[in-house]
C-alpha cells in the first residue's frame, strides 16, 4: 500500500478530474464528513456544505454550467500545518448556456487527512462570475 498523496498532489489531481468532468472521481477524493465552505457566497447560494453527499449534490451539475479548459497560474503554498495548503489559481473555459468566456480567480484553503480532502474554503468572488454560470447570484 502506498503512502497517501501530499495535499498539493491530491489537489493537483482533483483539478485534473474537474478538467476531465469526472465529478464522481472528484467527489471520491473527499472524506465522508468533509466540509466545503464559500465565505463570499451571495444570498441564495450555500455558504457551507457538510458531508461528501452534500458536496456531490452541489458539484454534480457543475459541468452543465461551466466547461473548464484549464487552471493556469496555479500556485500552491504550504502552511505551518503540513496537511493544509493554500492554492491560488484561475479557472478558464466557457459558460455552457451562453458560450461566453469563463475566467475566474480563486483562492482555496484545503486540508487533507489520511489522503482525503476534509475541509475546503473557496474564496471566489461571486460578483465576478459570468452571467449564465448559475453560480452567480441566486439565479438558479
Amino acid at each position: 500500500m502506498s503512502a497517501p498523496a501530499s495535499p498539493a498532489d491530491l489537489y493537483r489531481h482533483s483539478l485534473r478530474l474537474l478538467l476531465n468532468k469526472d465529478v464522481t472521481a472528484w467527489v471520491a477524493l473527499w472524506a465522508e464528513d468533509a466540509v466545503m465552505e464559500f465565505p463570499f457566497a451571495p444570498e441564495g447560494r450555500p455558504r457551507r456544505l457538510e458531508g461528501r453527499e452534500a458536496i456531490a449534490a452541489y458539484m454534480r451539475p457543475y459541468p452543465d454550467h461551466i466547461d473548464l479548459h484549464d487552471f493556469p497560474d496555479l500556485l500552491i503554498h504550504e502552511t505551518t500545518d503540513p496537511q493544509t495548503i493554500v492554492a491560488e489559481m484561475r479557472g478558464v473555459g466557457r459558460v455552457v448556456r451562453t458560450g461566453g468566456t469563463f475566467d475566474m480567480t480563486y483562492i482555496a484553503v484545503v486540508s487533507v487527512r489520511n489522503g482525503r480532502i476534509t475541509s475546503y474554503r473557496d474564496y471566489w468572488n461571486p460578483l465576478a462570475a459570468p452571467v449564465g454560470t448559475d453560480f452567480a447570484g441566486s439565479s438558479r
